[in-house]
């Protein structure tokens, strides 16, 4: 049976970004000012992340040097400050292919896009207080991707980083749970092909998973290390 919108045909997408939260990462430049950049090519495990980067992104190479970082989740009302953020690098020179894409060279991200940092506690990066979640993390592994490309190889790196602490603000929490997010009151900022949207505000339908507690998947005795 075919879907509502009919037979399937076979593309060639410039992006496969289907649609994940976005998320803003503070680094530390090399002369300690604050860098902050939006990205979307995120997925966890435990307390780990996945982050698929630009090889010559300022964040990238802040990352790598440094060793630690902070993801700040932007709920869908700070989608204004988010895209303040858009087409700007803390690269100095801005790199050519950033260049062409319309990106210009800007020091202070904070202050652009109106976000108050706030003092990371086991990694020495600020957080983004408005951010609902601000997670402070260190970097586990850095994989080369796409080394079989003759085009892509050497552009693009997935950075595996260890998360040291969470920071969720007191409206988020699940009532009488105090490390449970409630899933009803975050409404993360969603990027989709290249476009903001949020998520809608009602359930679709019970989740067989959503029956299994949280600390089932926490495994016994484990202590997240800073």
């Amino acid at each position: 049976m075919h879907g509502t919108f009919g037979v399937s045909h076979q593309i060639e997408p410039a992006i496969l970004y289907f649609g994940t939260p976005v998320v803003l990462i503070g680094s530390n430049n090399e002369d300690g000012s604050f860098n902050l950049a939006p990205m979307s090519s995120a997925w966890w495990v435990g307390w780990r992340c996945m982050l698929g980067l630009a090889r010559n992104s300022k964040t990238t190479e802040n990352m790598i040097r440094s060793g630690e970082c902070v993801l700040n989740l932007p709920s869908a009302a700070l989608v204004g400050a988010v895209d303040l953020l858009a087409r700007t690098t803390g690269s100095d020179p801005v790199p050519p292919g950033k260049t062409m894409r319309g990106y210009r060279h800007e020091r202070d991200k904070f202050g652009l896009c109106g976000l108050t940092p706030v003092p990371g506690e086991t990694v020495a990066v600020p957080r983004a207080l408005e951010c609902p979640v601000q997670i402070e993390a260190r970097v586990a592994q850095v994989h080369e991707m796409a080394q079989e490309d003759a085009v892509w190889r050497g552009n693009l790196s997935a950075i595996e980083v260890r998360v040291t602490r969470v920071h969720a603000h007191a409206g988020l929490m699940m009532e009488g749970e105090p490390n449970r997010i409630d899933p009803d009151k975050w409404r993360p900022l969603i990027m989709s092909f290249q476009r903001f949207y949020g998520l809608a505000p009602d359930k679709l339908q019970r989740s067989e998973l959503g029956q299994i507690p949280e600390a089932m998947y926490k495994p016994p005795g484990w202590k997240p290390a800073a």
